[in-house]
C-alpha cells in the first residue's frame, strides 16, 4: 500500500497571485504619479520618441527653452550659475540625479553643452525628457 503524501497540515503550493497583483497596481499608480513628480513648468515643446519613458522621478530639474535659456528647477541661469548649483545641491545629496528638458528648437550643441555641464558638476545619473508621439489607434 502507498502512503498519502497529504497530511493535511497546510498548502503545499505559495499562491503569489494576489502578490503579482499588488505589485501590478503599485507599479501602475507609480507610473501615473511619477509623471506630476516631475516639475516641469518651463515651457518647452519636447520631441516625440517612441522609447519615451513615462516619467523619470528626479530631484534636479535642467531645462533649456526655446530661446536656449538654461533653468536649474525652474530659475533662469547662466551655464557657469548652472555648474555651480548643480555643484551646491550636489554636495547635500550624494545620489543626485538630473532630467534634462530641451525644447526640439534647440540646437543638438547646446544640449550636449547642458549634458557636459551636468556631468562636470559630477553628475553621472542624467536622463533626457521626451514625450510619447501621439496614439495611431493600431
Amino acid at each position: 500500500m502507498q502512503q498519502s503524501d497529504d497530511s493535511g497540515d497546510g498548502f503545499s503550493d505559495i499562491n503569489i497571485t494576489p502578490f503579482v497583483d499588488i505589485v501590478l497596481v503599485l507599479l501602475v499608480i507609480f507610473m501615473v504619479t511619477a509623471k506630476y513628480m516631475v516639475s516641469q513648468s518651463i515651457p518647452v515643446d519636447l520631441p516625440k520618441a517612441s522609447t519615451a519613458a513615462a516619467g523619470i522621478p528626479t530631484i534636479v530639474s535642467c531645462s533649456i527653452d526655446a530661446k536656449e535659456q538654461m533653468y536649474v528647477d525652474k530659475v533662469p541661469m547662466s551655464p557657469e550659475e548652472v555648474k555651480g548649483a548643480l555643484r551646491t545641491k550636489l554636495s547635500s545629496d550624494a545620489e543626485l540625479r538630473a532630467i534634462i528638458n530641451a525644447d526640439r528648437a534647440v540646437p543638438h550643441g547646446r544640449v550636449v553643452e547642458l549634458i557636459d555641464i551636468i556631468r562636470g558638476a559630477g553628475i553621472e545619473k542624467f536622463a533626457i525628457q521626451t514625450e510619447l508621439p501621439p496614439s495611431t489607434g493600431t
